[in-house]
């Protein structure tokens, strides 16, 4: 899969997260002190929007039912059964850039 621009690096402060498309589908972008992750923003236990949930250290808080997902891992808890969705991120001067990882 290609990069495509996202945003821009001023979109996304540090703590800040934003929500951008990649081929329809809804990606969350997270700044975790200056380090970029991007995950699916659908919750693989009931396909909420992960982006309304509670940040936790490095994990996302479903809003719903209380599923966590690792930013960097995409490692998920109970009750979740499947891990969620990754992107690459890739920063080109002040533009961010994502694409799907391979195991997508």
């Amino acid at each position: 899969m290609e990069f495509i621009k996202v945003a821009n690096l001023s979109d996304l402060p540090s703590g800040e997260r934003i929500l951008v498309e990649y081929d329809d589908d809804d990606v969350g972008i997270f700044n975790l002190e200056g380090n970029l992750y991007a995950i699916s923003d659908i919750c693989t236990h009931d396909d909420g929007p992960l982006l309304d949930g509670k940040l936790d250290g490095d994990c996302i808080v479903c809003p719903r039912h209380g599923a966590r997902f690792n930013l960097r891992t995409g490692e998920q808890t109970m009750p979740a059964f499947l891990p969620v969705p990754r992107y690459q991120v890739k920063v080109e001067g002040n533009d961010i850039l994502i694409a799907p990882l391979s195991e997508r």
